[in-house]
């Protein structure tokens, strides 16, 4: 009988955490029926930040790209949402889309300047762009200026799918914009982990880890770094765009220091990405709710809240620089996204 040779990444533990995630967001669908509108908000809280932990550890975690200037794309995103909402009478919940595309089209001239650095250069000068389009942004006094504007209330009365989201909890016009906000930013995280997921398990995704290991063993194979390094970088942009939108649409107002606050939407996004594990799917999942605990722990007691943040990130970084579930996933073997190749002999 003949042997036969195929490549699969494919295990039973991920088929059944497949099905599990399947049941999983089946729940989170139908969650607003029977939670509270607190816990509705906690969860867009974890979804969000989820959503852009995901992106920056596909821009550094795959593909060695360390930005610290993600908040450039997120504070972009959200006002191109507002300046949609207020100055062309877009509906807020399409205006999320023109959050993204303007997003990827900041992020386009962004990549020119940037990818002719490298290293810690390469952090500090998307830092640097970040910081210029705040105080560019800081000028446009049609959303603001400097003191930022709030979402006119009848732009979010007329929120696509809010009234039937009222007739159908029987809430009101607030809980159901918080219950559309929560959906979108359930739809919009598990596009983001399936979507990274299968490019991960494509060539491009092959030859994107090719590049994180090893760029001139990767380029001389026949890789093309320079493309894979821009179509990872628009995608980010894109996604942080669409993020940052949504964000500050649930919020209802929005200024530059909020909107591209450092902290807030990249030093918060890579400790969760650091603590849960940088280069897997399943880390940022962990460090997200990690986060979130502490967050929720310390938040009363101001500085110590960030002292505490600051010494697990250093201690992790030292007795388990592969994150939580690097180490976890170590010791047993576990992989809910496997992405790795294996060899299966059939006969």
């Amino acid at each position: 009988m003949a042997t036969t040779y195929t490549v699969s990444a494919r295990t039973r533990v991920a088929t059944i955490s497949g099905i599990a995630a399947i049941a999983l967001l089946g729940v989170a669908i139908v969650l607003p029926a029977f939670a509270s509108r607190s816990l509705i908000q906690d969860l867009f809280f974890i979804l969000t930040m989820l959503t852009l932990a995901q992106l920056w550890n596909l821009l550094a975690g795959y593909s060695g790209l360390v930005s610290v200037g993600q908040q450039a794309f997120v504070g972009f995103g959200a006002y191109m949402l507002f300046g949609a909402t207020i100055l062309w009478g877009v509906n807020p919940v399409a205006a999320l889309l023109l959050s993204g595309v303007f997003a990827l089209l900041l992020a386009i001239p962004t990549a020119f300047f940037v990818f002719r650095l490298s290293g810690a250069y390469f952090a500090i000068g998307t830092w640097v762009v970040a910081e210029v389009v705040r105080l560019s942004v800081a000028q446009w006094q049609a959303v603001g200026g400097g003191t930022g504007t709030s979402l006119p209330r009848d732009a979010r009365d007329m929120m696509w799918g809010v009234e039937w989201i009222e007739a159908l909890f029987d809430v009101r016009a607030s809980a159901a914009r918080d219950i559309l906000a929560y959906w979108l930013a359930l739809a919009l995280a598990a596009a983001t982990i399936g979507g990274i997921y299968w490019f991960l398990r494509t060539r491009r995704g092959l030859a994107l880890a090719a590049l994180r290991d090893n760029v001139e063993a990767a380029k001389s194979v026949g890789v093309d770094a320079a493309r894979m390094k821009w179509i990872v970088f628009l995608v980010a942009a894109f996604g942080a765009g669409i993020a940052g939108g949504l964000i500050f649409l649930q919020n209802g107002r929005i200024s530059p220091d909020s909107a591209f606050a450092v902290t807030q939407w990249t030093a918060f996004v890579i400790f969760i990405v650091v603590i849960g594990g940088i280069g897997t799917l399943e880390g940022p999942i962990v460090g997200v709710l990690v986060f979130f605990f502490l967050q929720e722990l310390l938040a009363d007691y101001g500085a110590v809240y960030l002292i505490v943040l600051g010494l697990l990130g250093i201690v992790i970084m030292l007795f388990a620089p592969t994150g939580l579930w690097g180490f976890f996933a170590r010791r047993t073997g576990i992989a809910l996204f496997p992405t790795q190749r294996r060899l299966e002999i059939k006969r």
